[in-house]
């Protein structure tokens, strides 16, 4: 049975989720009719309140930042629409930023976000490193999204990007594909995430007893739709062209699928197609996108609670957590 939560308590009760959360964290500022109503509601159906965000409630402003690289990319949209509704379960505010990757920008709103007056921020960084997060003097307690080793007192969540991409190699394999291409390398990121997913891929390789081929393994500037169309029009123009292709993004996947639809190259006949992050857009695509799908709201509801308890407490090791992650079979690279 799916616990109830503060949403479910408001709808009954026919008041704000605010509402609901003041009702069990500060029932003084509540009307007296209105705290009644609620609290019968909350009786009825069962609503155990977050212990750890009630006791974070003394003395904090309950606002939080979310500052991630890319608002408009929509693995991040997605992930901060998981955060702001696990961020309303336990009564806290969202402020969101963009870094566009830029380490300059990385470093001023870790050093500014004290100045925002937030009590603690999650944290995806794509330019610096996690010892430079640590370093932040002064800084509100941060939780990192991606793929970075724990440094110092700073926490980590993520997927296990190593293994997702080994298993989606090895589905490609599993479906009678040899040359198999790898989009979506990025040296020049600090962030791990790449790396890890460029070495699951080269596992599967092995496990195979393939070799892998550097024309095969393409490198992208950004992780965008134009950057998988350049890219799969590069591949397609080898004398040897993959048949399969591993795509670190579900936006370079369907940029590479409107490369080869462009080119008369069908999908999944000629070359199939996995991509990575489960975007809504994938779902709806002609062929429908393979991919591999983060389980985002736990990403999101990991993240939150790891930075409760990091508020409560700052004198914690840094804690590396991962959630779990799922191949989604659709028409691009069926089993």
């Amino acid at each position: 049975m799916t616990r109830a939560n503060l949403r479910d308590v408001a709808e009954r009760a026919g008041v704000s989720v605010r509402t609901v959360s003041n009702v069990v964290n500060a029932p003084e500022v509540v009307a007296a009719a209105t705290r009644e109503r609620v609290q019968r509601v909350i009786d009825e159906i069962g609503y155990r309140p977050n212990i750890a965000a009630r006791q974070l409630r003394r003395g904090r402003g309950d606002v939080i930042g979310l500052v991630v690289p890319e608002i408009d990319s929509p693995y991040f949209a997605e992930l901060a629409a998981h955060v702001v509704r696990a961020a309303e379960e336990l009564g806290w505010t969202v402020l969101v930023e963009q870094t566009d990757g830029d380490p300059d920008r990385e470093r001023d709103l870790l050093d500014g976000a004290r100045g925002h007056g937030v009590d603690g921020v999650v944290f995806s960084p794509w330019a610096l490193t996690p010892a430079e997060v640590s370093r932040r003097a002064g800084a509100p307690p941060v939780v990192v999204l991606g793929e970075q080793a724990g440094s110092g007192h700073v926490d980590r969540v993520a997927i296990d990007n190593r293994a997702a991409a080994r298993e989606a190699t090895a589905h490609l394999l599993a479906g009678g594909r040899r040359r198999i291409a790898a989009v979506g390398i990025q040296p020049h990121l600090s962030n791990q995430t790449a790396g890890q997913r460029l070495a699951g891929y080269r596992e599967a390789l092995a496990a195979a007893g393939l070799a892998a081929d550097d024309a095969l393994e393409v490198p992208v500037d950004r992780l965008h739709h134009a950057d998988g169309v350049e890219a799969m029009a590069g591949l397609l123009a080898l004398p040897e062209p993959p048949d399969a292709v591993f795509c670190f993004t579900d936006q370079l996947a369907l940029g590479a699928l409107r490369a080869c639809a462009v080119r008369g190259v069908r999908v999944p006949d000629d070359v199939a197609l996995v991509g990575f992050d489960d975007i809504e857009a994938g779902r709806y695509a002609v062929p429908a996108l393979t991919t591999v799908a983060p389980d985002k709201e736990r990403l999101a509801e990991l993240a939150l609670a790891t930075l409760a308890e990091r508020m409560a407490d700052r004198s914690l090791p840094g804690r590396d957590l991962l959630v779990p992650h799922a191949l989604v079979v659709r028409e691009s690279a069926p089993t």
